[in-house]
């Protein structure tokens, strides 16, 4: 690796949609995520310091995508977290369940099939 180079953070996750007024009333209305940029084929919404990005583009630039891939969002409560987006119509794919000594995961997916979770402590029962 060359001492000139160092990746120092990830900036933005991109995640190919077929539809984004569908993705967008998931990630925004339901997940709660602040959109900062809104065009036809593209949304970016803020995850404190990652942007995360909405594209058809990416749909049609990659129509059998290879691999799996996972966005994890970070919460306080993992308990809490579920709760309130169960009752808000996501269905998750498991119950919450630890994942680290200290840390407790929730599985779902998006509209898309993208596979997302919820990551932090358990919080309350």
């Amino acid at each position: 690796m060359s001492a000139n180079f160092r990746i120092s953070e990830i900036r933005a996750v991109m995640l190919g949609v077929r539809d984004l007024p569908q993705a967008l009333a998931f990630y925004e209305g339901t997940l709660g995520l602040p959109v900062t940029l809104r065009e036809p084929q593209l949304a970016l919404l803020e995850c404190g310091t990652v942007t995360l990005g909405l594209s058809q583009g990416h749909v049609r630039a990659a129509p059998h995508v290879a691999g799996a891939t996972e966005v994890v969002f970070r919460v306080e409560s993992v308990r809490a977290a579920h709760r309130a987006l169960a009752s808000a119509g996501v269905r998750f794919l498991n119950e919450p369940r630890p994942a680290t000594p200290k840390e407790w995961v929730a599985h779902f997916r998006d509209a898309d099939g993208h596979l997302l979770s919820i990551f932090g402590p358990e919080g309350e029962g």
